[in-house]
């Protein structure tokens, strides 16, 4: 049986499951990054407590990107033997490596990049490129060297 208020208004029974659940609303400031507007990039994010997923798209559906932004290590482990191309991110100097994947190669995999990289005490990200070219790993890399950090960094912080 419905209440008279949420029958008389759907739209705060609707808010109060999300105020329930601590889902923001659809029109809750964006957490990610700016990306720039000619990337022909769009952020897909998702938010909890402590952690920020950001996954850019292309234009043609292809997941390119993934910016984890957390306060635990991710401990992914990192091998000397797959690094590749030394770079910086959020002021820090670090280095992209090949992914293991368990000695498998798949399509496209001299192209993918990971990296993990401490931001501060407690700060964390972790990065990993799926390009679909040698040309579009380097512009992906430029494009994560320009990333503000600014507002990614608050929401993690305020624990969203």
């Amino acid at each position: 049986m419905k209440s008279a208020l949420s029958a008389a208004h759907p739209c705060l029974s609707a808010l109060a499951l999300c105020a329930a659940f601590s889902i923001a609303p659809a029109h809750a400031a964006p957490a990610c990054p700016p990306l720039p507007a000619d990337s022909g990039l769009h952020w897909n994010e998702q938010t909890a407590s402590g952690f920020l997923v950001c996954r850019a798209s292309a234009r043609d559906g292809r997941e390119v990107l993934t910016l984890m932004l957390t306060g635990n290590d991710p401990g992914i482990p990192l091998q000397r033997a797959l690094r590749q191309e030394k770079d910086s991110f959020a002021g820090e100097t670090m280095h992209w490596y090949l992914p293991d994947l368990g000695g498998q190669e798949p399509p496209g995999y001299a192209e993918r990049r990971i990296s993990v990289v401490k931001l501060q005490k407690d700060r964390y990200a972790q990065l990993a490129l799926y390009p679909g070219s040698h040309d579009e790993l380097g512009s992906l890399q430029q494009l994560t060297r320009a990333l503000d950090l600014n507002a990614a960094a608050a929401a993690v912080a305020a624990g969203r």
